[in-house]
């Protein structure tokens, strides 16, 4: 087989009839001749040169996704530069050339004519009335009923319905986002763009067409979703009766389809031997309409018995009529020979009896060439799978091989699906039962060492790997039970098969089956002991995933593949995954923290917590950085962090900056957090240190002062505490050594300040008359000073003035009339006498100030019983 030439592989529609290899080997198709024999296939097998990986770059919805066969694949929010414009849908003649393309090959070899259509005018004709109406239907009948037959002739007579024309698809292992995908293609040019859901279903709602549906195998909702999607569609679909009906509400009407009568049984088997019956031949064909039930399956292989039976009474110099089967007829030593006696000639060749008709798969195999049984094996051994024509002769090790799909296409031992051979209805079993299925996993390993090297090759396009699928995913299914680690310096045959065709799959846009490749594949790795291919199947999974909109799925795969990859220190797998991992997380509204960019080696990525610290919305508030002439009064409260809600999904769909967009949230959240911390820890700090009295003056002083100094003259204008008989009293504890007066020339430390006096002045029984910021009266000090001048008027804003501050004098001081900032509760009445002036301190000094002051009158910081009563406590202050 010669990969860089398709040969047989193409459509093989050709003029006369026949596929391209024949009219290239017979002259034209005038006639069959014996062909000379191919040369060797072995060096198609040598070793190539390595060639370059082949990457595709794809747009799948709103991203651009990478195909990448080596390190896994890698997706990005797709640019605008490469958005792909809106699809275009295809031209009559290019819908014309993927509708040839869509069928099955014609297989090498003179083909038979067309037969007509026997008793089948009436579902014929209603059919095509049902479907001009524009009603969709529902054929029903039972394998081998001729299904797909009548299906090729209603699909002729509705070529002109619909403005978009006939589709044909086929339903076998598609399941409904398939098949909508699978019409998209048909209608629309769209090379190496995959929609997303919501584009998809915009686009098919536009098709106008007949859809031709043949072995759909699921009913019900999914049907239901299927029409809706495609309200301007016909469909016609083709089903057995074990497949799950519509639902009542659909509106599909259903047309049963039975087998033949007798006469019409026998009218067929005439014309598939070519001659008038026999008495005896037409009686056994009675005999086999009332077993089958009139099957038109069971008629065409009961032909083919005919047919070779006449060969072998012909005699040994008998020609074969392709002139290729030089082991016709059978040898001694081919199965069944002796079964069957067929090493008779002439009259002594019996008819079949009727269990042999009716399972004639063995029988008829006996009777074909060595390569035709040989790919009937194959065949079993995939599922029913037969390989396409081109990969017969490498499979088998026969150049001719190619033509043995003609003679089981003619025997009746295989039936079209889609594009490709599949088993006829009750083939599988009669071969499995006649010993066919005895080496099933050579064969399996067979096809999957050559499907390996096949998929891999540079001059194999995506699409003919996805043509392809089955037979693959077959193989893959067979071996994956059995799979075992294998010896040292070599490699599963299965894990090199799901690893070559996966990326294929991908590229060529058949993702249902790029999923199973992937799946198996991850299973096979895991149990072939093959970490490194099984890190990247999960890789792929999680891809696929994202495309698909699972990102919870996307999530679990990726993760998975990250911590793999990660304990084999794949530095690059590693970043990939990392890097659709951080996709997945804008995507869901989600962060999955520094530690998904900053993991070592070995480290699974966590998730991220909704209890971490993140920048708000609208940035950091204004309210966390009090301005400086506002109220310092902090009030610091322990809050129990609750969970964020999650996102809507329009946020979350909306909110997609990629990666850069991601870092830049992730540093302002850095640093809002680093300064939160800051803070707190500072508030924190001050907490601890001070007093937990609540009524400490430090938490009610404002920044304003409630006294200053005069100009002529160093003395405050707060009121004087003094006692009942105009003497301090009250103990204020030992004065600090401290200076608390700068002198004249107002600095302290100098040698003109003065010495404090050894015995302290008592502090009033009642509060002074002057309020804090906080509006509530201020305690005493514990250590109030003399004054050195006479008290005048305050210059600023006092917290509460006095009507008319007079001198220090024995009477005392009237209380305030009109305080700036009113309390709940009034003040204590004045002290008879005032106490000595204060010093020059100013009452805004704080328990945390670096003034070299002893204390004021309202700032100090006394430990307090209760509100209003000063502390006697003898610890000096600070």
């Amino acid at each position: 087989m010669d990969p860089n030439n398709r040969g047989p592989e193409e459509y093989g529609h050709d003029e006369g009839g026949t596929s391209r290899s024949s009219v290239f080997e017979s002259g034209g198709g005038q006639s069959s001749r014996h062909r000379p024999p191919r040369d060797p296939l072995t060096t198609d097998f040598g070793q190539h040169a390595p060639a370059l990986a082949r990457t595709v770059q794809l747009v799948s919805g709103d991203f651009l996704l990478t195909v990448n066969p080596v390190d896994g694949s890698e997706i990005e929010v797709c640019p605008p530069t490469e958005r792909p414009s809106r699809p275009q849908k295809l031209t009559p003649a290019e819908r014309a050339e993927a509708d040839r393309a869509a069928k099955p090959p014609v297989p090498p070899g003179p083909t038979r004519p067309a037969e007509p259509l026997l008793a089948r005018q009436d579902e014929r004709e209603q059919l095509v009335r049902m479907l001009a109406r524009g009603r969709s239907v529902r054929l029903v009948g039972a394998p081998g009923a001729g299904r797909t037959s009548l299906l090729d002739l209603v699909a002729e007579d509705c070529a002109d319905l619909a403005p978009d024309g006939v589709v044909r698809l086929t339903g076998h292992h598609r399941t409904p986002d398939d098949l909508l995908y699978d019409l998209f293609y048909a209608v629309y040019s769209a090379p190496l763009h995959r929609p997303d859901q919501d584009e998809l279903l915009g686009l098919v709602r536009e098709i106008g067409a007949v859809v031709v549906l043949d072995d759909i195998e699921f009913g019900g909702a999914a049907l239901d979703d299927l029409l809706d999607a495609t309200p301007e569609c016909a469909f016609l679909l083709a089903a057995t009766p074990d497949v799950p009906a519509p639902s009542v509400d659909s509106g599909i009407e259903e047309v049963a389809l039975s087998g033949f009568d007798r006469a019409a049984s026998v009218e067929l088997l005439e014309r598939q031997v070519g001659r008038v019956l026999t008495e005896d031949e037409a009686n056994w064909a009675g005999d086999l309409w009332f077993e089958s039930e009139g099957l038109p399956l069971r008629f065409v292989q009961a032909g083919a018995l005919l047919r070779q039976r006449d060969r072998l009474r012909a005699g040994a110099d008998a020609v074969d009529e392709y002139g290729v089967f030089e082991d016709t007829p059978p040898s001694p030593e081919a199965p069944f020979e002796e079964a069957y006696g067929t090493e008779g000639r002439g009259e002594e060749t019996p008819l079949p009896s009727l269990g042999e008709a009716a399972g004639p798969a063995p029988l008829l195999a006996s009777r074909l060439s060595a390569s035709a049984r040989s790919a009937l094996r194959f065949a079993v051994a995939l599922g029913g799978e037969v390989p396409h024509q081109a990969h017969l002769p490498a499979l088998v090790g026969d150049t001719h091989a190619d033509a043995a799909l003609g003679e089981l296409a003619d025997c009746g031992l295989v039936s079209a699906v889609g594009s490709r051979y599949r088993l006829a209805a009750g083939v599988q079993a009669q071969l499995e039962a006649a010993g066919y299925a005895a080496d099933v996993q050579d064969n399996a390993l067979t096809a999957a060492q050559h499907y390996a090297w096949w998929a891999g090759h540079p001059s194999v396009t995506p699409e003919r790997v996805c043509a392809e699928a089955d037979a693959v995913l077959a193989a893959l299914g067979v071996l994956v039970p059995g799979t075992t680690p294998p010896a040292e310096g070599e490699e599963s045959p299965t894990v090199r098969l799901a690893r070559t065709a996966g990326p294929a799959f991908a590229a060529g846009l058949h993702w249902s089956a790029w999923e199973r490749a992937l799946r198996v594949g991850a299973e096979a790795a895991r149990l072939a002991g093959e970490v490194t291919e099984q890190a990247y199947f999960h890789h792929e999974l999680g891809i696929l995933a994202l495309c698909g909109g699972r990102l919870d799925r996307a999530r679990a795969e990726l993760e998975t593949s990250i911590g793999l990859r990660g304990a084999l220190a794949d530095k690059r797998g590693t970043v990939a995954g990392r890097r659709a991992l951080a996709l997945v997380s804008d995507r869901s509204g989600t962060t999955p923290g520094v530690a998904a960019f900053g993991a070592t080696a070995g480290e699974e990525v966590p998730d991220a917590r909704y209890e971490e610290s993140q920048s708000p919305p609208g940035g950091v508030p204004a309210a966390a950085f009090p301005p400086p002439g506002g109220d310092a009064t902090t009030l610091v409260t322990h809050r129990a962090s609750a969970p964020s809600p999650s996102p809507s999904p329009a946020t979350s769909h909306k909110g997609r900056g990629g990666v850069r967009g991601f870092a830049r949230r992730n540093l302002v959240a850095a640093g809002s957090g680093a300064l939160l911390v800051a803070v707190l820890g500072t508030v924190v700090t001050l907490g601890a240190t001070s007093d937990n009295n609540t009524d400490s003056p430090a938490t009610q002083v404002g920044v304003n002062p409630s006294a200053s100094q005069g100009i002529g003259d160093d003395s405050i204008g707060a009121d004087k505490a003094e006692g009942d008989d105009g003497k301090s009293s009250g103990d204020t504890g030992t004065a600090t050594s401290r200076p608390t007066d700068p002198g004249p020339d107002g600095t302290y430390g100098t040698s003109d300040d003065p010495t404090p006096t050894d015995d302290a002045t008592e502090p009033s029984d009642d509060p002074s008359g002057t309020q804090g910021s906080g509006g509530r009266p201020t305690a005493p000090t514990d250590d109030p000073t003399k004054p050195t001048g006479d008290p005048t008027k305050p210059t600023s804003n006092p917290t509460k003035p006095t009507d008319d501050p007079t001198g220090p004098t024995g009477n005392p001081t009237d209380p305030t009339v009109d305080p700036t900032d009113p309390t709940d509760d009034p003040t204590d009445d004045p002290t008879d006498a005032p106490t000595d002036p204060p010093s020059n301190s100013t009452s805004a000094s704080s328990s945390t100030s670096s003034t070299p002051t002893e204390a004021s009158s309202s700032a100090s910081a006394p430990q307090g019983t209760d509100e209003g009563t000063p502390s006697t406590g003898s610890d000096p202050v600070i």
